[in-house]
């Protein structure tokens, strides 16, 4: 059994002090990831200023292969690398710094494998929109901008699993300031090669996969600089590598469906929006709002990465109760960050579209719906931070039942049925979306709040990792244990592996 906090105890509140050291913990890590989200989204906003500087069609065209690519590649991409997080957490906690790097190969291996489906989706991006009925002009356009985004696969392949590698250790500002270096040159490359070279939506496709690749190498660069002085361990295996790909699959496949359920669902309400009356009108508010939710997200996303590495890291060195606090505070900081959206986006909802269009009917119905989408953030980030604390947890199936159950059986119907059965046009999509995010955060609450056995979950950390370190402690204590109930699930790779690890999942 982990042995408990002194100072934390299940039957009793924990002190002002305990909670503002975890507040302090938890935006440590937070503010930098913040930060880093708020340049990546920077990043995406100059690309799409770029392609507008071209002309409509230019505009039409990558912003197609963009939804395109984000739906079916950097959204599974960055779903499996998640599968990381439970992992490197309690690894990193447990000190066993071997399944750390280890599991940083595997993940690069199994995205390696997945972009050779997504590549092959990307190369036939025109021959699929033009079967859809989408316009070809748009389409072919759209392909070349797809076309040239193809090295950005294999970069993803490595920047993703290093950003949750290095989060899990609690290293953030460096990855922040490599994130900064890369964007500041992100807009001299569109510069240079969409002014001055003249290559058009290709070299708005070339900067951003230089910018990625720049971030990769950075946070690379660091890593290895981290190795050399010591700071790092490094271990690596062909037997190990293999060993473990298929149980670090059966924590990666559901955090990817847990991610791109709920991503894709956002594309759907475009398509939907579509097919309303005025479909020209509904898609450019479609477009606004979903901007404006992304920029909202940052500060979501970045809580649910350090969650979940707080709840492993302290589930890894044995502190189940540390592990609840981390997770209570951060769903207290969610609320509080989901009040703060509803709070402004309703003060700014008659002057916000103005900052994206002089559309005076698209202002309008972006005014009709922003505070239907602040209350649905309200719903988004507890859902979003208890998605983190499953994933630390290492119960990453759960989120993607309850995400697949809220958005598509509760807020597909709801959608439909308002905006299309009872007349209700625009908003209606968007009460389609709060009712799927009430449904996905009572359910997610519950699971965490009410349904999470914290000492059990420590256990299965412990299970998940193994302890090596905690063996040694326990021989100097005269314990014996069987050598292979020490060994990490994920090391071993024997069959004992599958039957343990779908006790987390």
């Amino acid at each position: 059994m982990a042995e408990k906090d002194p100072d934390i105890c299940s039957h009793k509140f924990p002190s002002a002090s305990q909670v503002w050291e975890e507040l302090r913990e938890l935006w440590g890590m937070a503010f930098p990831i913040t930060a880093m989200n708020c340049l990546v989204f920077v990043r995406a906003a100059v690309s799409v200023l770029f392609l507008g500087r071209l002309g409509s069609l230019e505009l039409a065209g990558g912003a197609l292969s963009i939804g395109f690519t984000n739906i079916t590649g950097y959204s599974v991409l960055m779903g499996l690398a998640s599968g990381l997080e439970p992992v490197c957490s309690q690894a990193f906690g447990n000190k066993n710094y071997d399944l750390l790097s280890l599991s940083l190969q595997r993940m690069v291996l199994i995205l390696l494998l997945a972009v050779i489906p997504i590549s092959l989706l990307w190369i036939n991006l025109q021959s699929i929109m033009v079967f859809m009925g989408q316009d070809k002009a748009i389409t072919a356009m759209a392909a070349t901008y797809c076309l040239y985004s193809l090295p950005d696969l294999l970069t993803n392949t490595v920047l993703q699993p290093l950003r949750v590698f290095l989060r899990s250790q609690k290293v953030t500002k460096p990855m922040m300031y490599c994130s900064l270096i890369a964007v500041a040159f992100h807009v001299p490359l569109n510069v240079v090669l969409v002014v001055v070279m003249g290559l058009g939506v290709p070299g708005v496709a070339v900067a951003s996969v230089l910018t990625n690749m720049n971030m990769a190498v950075l946070m690379a660069g660091y890593v290895w600089w981290g190795w050399r002085k010591g700071e790092m361990r490094w271990t690596f295996g062909i037997g190990d590598l293999c060993s473990g790909i298929g149980p670090l699959l059966k924590l990666a496949v559901p955090s990817c469906l847990a991610i791109c359920l709920e991503w894709w669902w956002y594309e759907i309400v475009t398509v939907m929006a579509g097919y309303l009356p005025n479909p020209t009108l509904a898609v450019a508010a479609t477009g606004i709002l979903i901007q404006t939710t992304s920029m909202m997200y940052t500060v979501p996303l970045a809580l649910c990465g350090c969650v979940s590495a707080r709840v492993g890291n302290e589930l890894g060195c044995g502190k189940p109760y540390k592990a609840k606090l981390a997770a209570m505070v951060a769903l207290g900081c969610a609320f509080v960050i989901g009040i703060i959206n509803v709070t402004w986006t309703v003060i700014l909802r008659e002057r916000w579209a103005g900052l994206f269009t002089k559309d005076e009917l698209v202002k309008a119905l972006v005014a009709s719906v922003m505070p239907i989408m602040g209350i649905c953030e309200l719903g988004n980030c507890p859902q979003t931070t208890g998605c983190g604390i499953l994933r630390g947890t290492a119960r990453p199936a759960v989120g993607a039942r309850i995400n697949l159950g809220s958005f598509y059986f509760v807020g597909t119907p709801v959608a439909v049925g308002l905006a299309f059965w009872l007349k209700v046009g625009f908003p209606g999509l968007w009460f389609g979306l709060l009712s799927a995010q009430v449904a996905c955060a009572v359910s997610i609450l519950y699971v965490v709040v009410a349904r999470t056995d914290w000492e059990a979950e420590s256990l299965n950390a412990r299970m998940l990792t193994g302890l090596e370190m905690g063996e040694c402690r326990d021989k100097r204590q005269g314990h014996e244990k069987d050598e292979e109930e020490s060994k990490g699930l994920l090391i071993n790779g024997g069959d004992g592996n599958s039957n343990s690890i779908d006790e987390f999942i």
